[in-house]
């Protein structure tokens, strides 16, 4: 059991060095602190507490908050990880250190610590207090992906390339359109996760069982004001045995990974070199392999697709727990501090990774084209048996283009020169009609306009800000 959770080490190779920070050992106790001090605070204020005892509290938890050594040294997580797994939760060990520390300077204020409180209260509430500030940094990112996304795609709004479905040559396309694809998914993950943020992350205080049943008629008043002095919106009822608040932040994290996880799918198959149409920024050390030098691997699109590997899974722990037992569920919360903090990992290292791949990526128009001319002009089949509908009505043109087709791609013809040598659609197309069927400009009408759609709302999803 990881009681308590380094972002040091080896393993910061799979995580956002942004995002790091803000879910660390030493994150997690100083929310934990702040919730403290609050409380204590909460209470002298309806009356509950002396203010001198809440104001030592709450200077005591200050004093370690700010101060990396001291907080290492009173919390030190080679003795308290162990102690958590034995006590089965991280907040008994943790009150019990810093009712010391403050009793070391009033020790009649020490009785007071924790008072009316839970173990559950303290975790879940210290949890939601680092989803909101490690959402607002995951925020801040997804509008640097989304701005380099919406350039990419103002810049390539012309940009011919092959549309592919099934892994496979389907149509013309613009590069811009595709970008504006990857933005639009962007968007939707960074609204659906900010209001998952703001609707579930919310207080937990609920005592023993729940009920604030040891504060009597004051309880309340405390919980809205404890809530009011972390900033968090007090719900209706403490929640200590539902899951589905945790559950559903995890599950848009996961979501954010997909996205990041697409534009990185897309742009790793655009980088083979029998595609070669776009490519990841180059850099020293960036994307070498230890045993072929001419290798450039696309290391920012394996990063998102492992946090989206992984993120799935991690997800999937926290919608188990929703059947968690009566008032408080057993093995059902005790885990969530640390796999909703994975979650925001994975999401920030994806994001993070991304964020360089589109602001740097390297786009080959002519490439683009020249793969597109080299399908042999059947990805204008479509709109040739368009055309020929009006003549021969579709089922009759259907039917003819697919045996031009065939039959050209058995001779290695191309479908321009196909279609020409065919006497019955030779006489069904007026003259000039197959220039105007083989322009590939001509096929991006429906794209620009999505592509400007796109942009709007992104534009106005910024003017929100």
């Amino acid at each position: 059991m990881t009681a308590v959770r380094s972002m040091a080490g080896l393993r910061a190779m799979l995580a956002g060095a942004r995002l790091g920070p803000l879910l660390s050992d030493a994150a997690l106790l100083a929310a934990m602190l702040r919730f403290e001090a609050a409380l204590a605070r909460a209470q002298a204020d309806c009356g509950l507490v002396p203010r001198e005892a809440a104001d030592a509290i709450g200077h005591a938890c200050a004093r370690l908050a700010a101060d990396p050594a001291l907080l290492q040294s009173v919390f030190d997580p080679a003795t308290l990880a162990p102690q958590a797994r034995r006590a089965s939760t991280l907040a008994i060990p943790f009150v019990k250190r810093l009712t010391a520390e403050v009793a070391a300077s009033s020790p009649q204020a020490a009785r007071y610590v924790h008072l009316g409180s839970t173990s559950q209260d303290v975790i879940e509430t210290a949890t939601m207090l680092l989803a909101r500030d490690a959402a607002r940094e995951l925020d801040a990112m997804l509008v640097e992906l989304g701005d380099s996304l919406a350039a990419l795609a103002q810049e390539h709004r012309d940009t011919v390339i092959t549309g592919r479905t099934l892994l496979q040559a389907a149509l013309p396309v613009s590069f811009g359109w595709k970008a504006a694809g990857w933005l639009d998914q962007v968007a939707r993950a960074r609204t659906l996760l900010a209001r998952a943020v703001n609707e579930q992350a919310v207080l937990q205080f609920g005592g023993a069982a729940g009920t604030l049943a040891s504060l009597g008629d004051a309880a309340p008043q405390l919980a809205r004001a404890l809530a009011e002095a972390l900033g968090l919106p007090g719900p209706a009822t403490s929640w200590h045995g539902a899951r589905d608040r945790v559950a559903r932040i995890g599950a848009e994290l996961a979501m954010v990974c997909g996205a990041a996880a697409r534009i990185g799918r897309d742009v790793s198959l655009l980088m083979q070199p029998e595609v070669g149409e776009a490519f990841e920024p180059a850099g020293e050390g960036r994307g070498g392999s230890s045993a072929m030098p001419h290798k450039r691997n696309p290391v920012g699109a394996m990063l998102a697709l492992e946090a989206a590997f992984r993120a799935p899974a991690l997800a999937g722990t926290l919608l188990a727990e929703l059947v968690s037992e009566h008032e408080r569920g057993l093995g059902s919360w005790q885990n969530a501090s640390f796999v909703l903090a994975d979650l925001f990992e994975a999401a920030g290292s994806a994001v993070e990774a991304m964020i360089e791949v589109a602001a740097g990526l390297r786009v080959d128009p002519a490439r683009m084209r020249e793969n597109l001319d080299r399908t042999g002009g059947f990805v204008f089949a479509e709109a040739v048996t368009i055309e020929l509908a009006g003549a021969l009505g579709r089922p009759a043109a259907a039917a003819l283009v697919e045996r031009i087709c065939n039959r050209a791609i058995d001779t290695g013809t191309p479908l321009r020169e196909a279609l020409e040598a065919d006497p019955e659609a030779a006489a069904a197309l007026a003259p000039g009609t197959l220039d105007a069927l083989f322009d590939p400009a001509a096929q991006l009408t429906g794209a620009t306009a999505m592509l400007e759609a796109v942009l709007a709302d992104w534009r106005a999803q910024r003017a929100g800000d």
